[in-house]
């Protein structure tokens, strides 16, 4: 049983004026049912709601859903509160994670019933079908979900809907639920100028290992390169390249394939850009950043000589901010390309741009200010010679 239909078999139990009650319970941030449930409407007051999430106990609510969204920004300003002293790395890093994983359990406290048909029987609700159905599919079943992560899926609606400007394509990237946007313009930017190389005069195959969104297939096929294959093991990034590659027309440049890694065949050109992290993800939603044990990393690296064409080279794009976090030494990454069989033939760097580089209140504002996006070019050292 896959673990997505294992999370979608789950119910969530309750008493209700006297009656056991069930529904089918959804997380997308695998949070399991809350064993302790009670219904709460507009009487419930921020501290109690509070105090109630911090102990265990769900709150299902029958009240207003404006009201609802008020109760749970005040449940978030009351479990925002930072360390008076940030704790050096990594300790730090782990700590953070550990206060976020918190702060999600606690508001994914505050639950919003579902009729059947994504409808949702509250007074002031929004009509959220379309964006359900967008991270969902289609249900005849009435359920319960967190509002925290309804509104993520709202969120995310609208992301899909007006779609990213990437000033590199002169088109908009639609980033689907749950697949990781490219907000971070950074790492395009180097993709966009790093030279190509020569085999693909002879060769003009590319592959994109982990596409997501597809947006690096799209910028290598804009750069001339006459097929592009991209591969993806998660469906919703299957599905959201394929409609964006459609959209863009270039669907006779570029296959969208279902892989772990690595399609068969060679390329000359290979690019992969994993989570940068080598952390284990709280959540399905968390895998385009958390890399447990550096996997896609090493796996990359591993495969990448017996992929690539007689002078073809293999783009790493990678942050340092796991250095930063003192999860990943610098040695460490050299020798998994030693190890691999490769040799470095250059490196472009890049600064980030975000908004948290700036955060000073940020619990790892000295890291992300510190933190440069590289691209590695690479090539299998027989080839270099």
């Amino acid at each position: 049983m896959s673990a997505r239909k294992k999370e979608l078999d789950q119910t969530l139990q309750w008493n209700e004026s006297g009656s056991e009650m069930t529904a089918l319970w959804r997380s997308e941030s695998g949070h399991p049912p809350p064993k302790r449930v009670v219904v709460a409407d507009d009487g419930m007051k921020a501290d109690a709601a509070y105090r109630l999430a911090c102990e265990g106990t769900a709150l299902l609510w029958r009240g207003d859903f404006q009201n609802a969204r008020q109760l749970l920004n005040a449940m978030a300003r009351r479990a925002d509160k930072r360390p008076a002293k940030p704790a050096p790395m990594p300790e730090g890093f782990h700590l953070h994670r550990l206060a976020k994983s918190q702060r999600s359990r606690i508001l994914a406290m505050l639950l919003i019933p579902f009729d059947p048909g994504h409808v949702i029987p509250l007074r002031r609700a929004p009509d959220v079908r379309k964006a359900c159905i967008e991270a969902y599919g289609e249900t005849n079943l009435p359920y319960v979900a967190p509002l925290r992560e309804l509104l993520g899926i709202i969120g995310a609606h609208e992301w899909r809907r007006k779609g990213v400007e990437i000033r590199e394509l002169s088109e908009r990237i639609h980033p689907h639920y749950g697949v990781f946007s490219p907000v971070r313009g950074e790492y395009l930017e180097l993709v966009a100028k790093a030279p190509l190389p020569k085999a693909l005069e002879s060769h003009p195959v590319a592959f994109d290992i982990g596409t997501g969104t597809g947006v690096l297939a799209a910028l290598l096929a804009k750069r001339g390169i006459a097929h592009i294959i991209a591969t993806d093991q998660d469906e919703r990034a299957l599905a959201c390249a394929r409609e964006n590659i459609s959209r863009m027309g270039l669907k006779a440049r570029i296959e969208i394939v279902r892989e772990d890694l690595f399609p068969e065949g060679r390329a000359s050109l290979i690019v992969c850009n994993p989570p940068w992290v080598p952390a284990r993800p709280s959540s399905s939603l968390e895998h385009a950043v958390y890399d447990p044990d550096s996997r896609m990393l090493k796996g990359f690296l591993e495969g990448l000589s017996s992929h690539l064409e007689e002078k073809g080279e293999g783009w790493l794009i990678l942050s340092d901010l796991a250095e930063h976090l003192m999860l990943r030494e610098r040695s460490e990454l050299l020798a998994m390309i030693e190890n691999a069989g490769l040799a470095v033939l250059g490196r472009l760097d890049a600064k980030p741009r975000h908004p948290k580089v700036d955060d000073a209140g940020d619990a790892l504002h000295e890291a992300r200010k510190a933190e440069v996006t590289s691209l590695w070019r690479l090539t299998a050292k027989t080839t270099t010679s």
